[in-house]
């Protein structure tokens, strides 16, 4: 496991460490959970990005055209 050393503003640094306490973790944990948050919502949003490039109109109108006509089963019956 690699180290780094963080420079904070004392105001965030003042948050963080009442945040720690509040969530009874570590600051070690509350930075590793915070990162990971990040890092997770980043590569979500290029994952959708990268997926919407890749889309196309005319596959999506071909999709939704294999739909079957019917009516909703009983109990998906918009209300």
């Amino acid at each position: 496991m690699a180290q780094y050393a963080l420079r904070l503003p004392d105001s965030l640094l003042a948050y963080a460490k009442k945040l720690a306490e509040e969530e009874h973790v570590s600051m070690n944990q509350l930075f590793l959970t915070a990162i990971a948050e990040k890092i997770s919502a980043l590569k979500t949003e290029a994952y959708f990005r990268e997926r919407q490039q890749k889309a196309s109109e005319a596959a999506f109108d071909a999709w939704l055209a294999a739909v079957p006509d019917a009516p909703p089963m009983p109990g998906d019956e918009h209300p």
